[in-house]
């Protein structure tokens, strides 16, 4: 359909694949050409870094994916001098946002439906963020993660945001309208009684 532009995976989603990491996103990568998500799980600095650039040796399109924890940003900070792309993920709050752009993020993850899921409102977030990056004209782009539903997508394109990372079943609400359905089925039904010749 032209609407996926890349991928973002995490241990969670490997692990249900029930496949290798590093096959699993070589084959990601050969299957889309757009930026690839790949975390890393240590939580030191020296474990991230080195699993980083093992990770982005897989492939041109692998970026980093790498928790908001101090260490994590030391080791941004270290992959940008290197021109390793990363996308810094569990983000919840603008003061880390903040954090992760000085770092040289290249993507932001906030996680809008889970602060849904504790009563914050997580577009709230997002709103903020595209603000503070546009003030300081930082290179970050805002990636919406943890999307619910298609009102998370809208909203997100209305603030500004640059991506989101979107379940399937999502995608396929995106297109989904009653009326396109009824009208459809009205267009065929008339069909019908068109004259053939």
């Amino acid at each position: 359909m032209g609407a996926i532009d890349g991928v973002t995976t995490n241990p969670s989603l490997l692990a249900k694949s029930g496949r290798p990491t590093r096959q699993t996103i070589a084959e990601i990568c050969e299957l889309v050409d757009g930026p690839v998500s790949a975390e890393v799980i240590a939580t030191d600095t020296a474990g991230i870094l080195e699993e980083g650039r093992s990770l982005a040796a897989i492939h041109d399109n692998v970026v980093v994916k790498v928790p908001l924890v101090m260490e994590g940003l030391r080791a941004v900070r270290q992959f940008s001098a290197e021109g390793i792309k990363t996308n810094v993920t569990l983000c919840l709050s603008p003061t880390q946002a903040l954090l992760a752009a000085k770092a040289g993020a290249t993507y932001i993850s906030p996680f809008v439906g889970r602060l849904d899921d504790v009563s914050e409102d997580g577009m709230e977030l997002i709103e903020k963020l595209v603000t503070i990056y546009r003030n300081y004209d930082f290179d970050t782009e805002v990636l919406v993660a943890s999307v619910r539903h298609p009102g998370h997508v809208v909203q997100s394109a209305l603030l500004g945001a640059d991506a989101c990372t979107i379940p399937f079943k999502v995608i396929a609400q995106l297109i989904k309208h009653p009326l396109t359905d009824r009208g459809l089925a009205q267009f065929l039904e008339d069909a019908k009684r068109i004259p053939q010749g």
